[in-house]
């Protein structure tokens, strides 16, 4: 039992070992603008919700979702956060895929995480990712407002949507689209 733990633990540092020496000698693939394998997407991702999970406080959302505040957090987004991950017009982000891994496209494939790990990563940004912490850029409220638009996407009040409507001169994505383009990507991301 001595010589099988003690010959895992030289195959793991071995492993890291040649994984330095790979990275060093610049043999490790470092492009932004190419597709992650299905394994380091799952990696991270896990990595990147395990942290969430354990460091993001359950804290509600301290503003009320009036139309003015939705319409602000809408406004945010266009100017902030739109550029990676789609705009109000519900096409692609033209920076989507030329960061690693890819933006997620928040208006095309809304968000079902809870408005306080949204706020987390919109606050402190996600190592790896090019997503970056908006604390020193946007005040806490306006972080606020962007996350309240973006877990209501398929509940705007009439107001909001009109806005959007007039705004971008086509109307925001329904319930019924939403689920089909998030079962859409899901099976994208499959292949």
């Amino acid at each position: 039992m001595r010589n099988v733990i003690l010959g895992a633990v030289l195959v793991l540092v071995f492993m890291a070992i040649g994984t330095a020496i790979a990275a060093n000698l610049g043999l490790l693939p470092t492009t932004a603008n190419s597709n992650p394998p299905r394994w380091e997407r799952s990696f991270m991702m896990g990595a990147l919700d395990a942290s969430v999970e354990r460091h993001a406080p359950r804290v509600s959302n301290p503003l009320p979702k009036t139309d003015d505040n939705m319409i602000d957090g809408m406004k945010t987004y266009t100017m902030n956060c739109a550029v990676c991950h789609g705009g109000l017009d519900q096409k692609p982000a033209t920076l989507a895929h030329s960061l690693y891994p890819p933006a997620p496209q928040l208006i095309m494939h809304p968000l079902d995480d809870p408005e306080w790990r949204t706020f987390y990563v919109i606050r402190t940004g996600a190592r790896y990712s090019a997503m970056p912490a908006w604390d020193k850029a946007l005040s806490e409220q306006e972080i606020w407002k962007v996350t309240a638009f973006l877990s209501n996407l398929n509940k705007l009040s009439p107001g909001v949507q009109d806005y959007w409507k007039k705004a971008m001169g086509s109307a925001p994505p329904t319930a019924s689209e939403e689920q089909h383009g998030r079962a859409h990507h899901d099976h994208d991301e499959d292949h």
